[in-house]
């Protein structure tokens, strides 16, 4: 789906964007072009951006409990 039409930017480039470490909208307006002409695509941007980080965030809950699991086992 085309989140901005100004700058073309579909959600699957949200998605690369965060997935190549880009979390913040600063970061896509400065590298994707995100909300930089008519701001329409803001809310919309910004909604993928955070369903796209919260999906991210329990795969690296799931690490550090893994972490935390291993230094357990080495200590006992």
């Amino acid at each position: 789906m085309i989140v901005c039409v100004c700058n073309n930017v579909s959600d699957r480039k949200i998605r690369q964007a965060v997935d190549s470490g880009m979390s913040s909208m600063s970061e896509l307006r400065e590298n994707l072009g995100i909300a930089t002409c008519c701001g329409k695509c803001h809310s919309c941007a910004k909604s993928v951006l955070r369903e796209c980080l919260d999906n991210r965030a329990p795969a690296a809950l799931r690490h550090v409990q893994a972490l935390v699991f291993q230094q357990n086992i080495q200590a006992a």
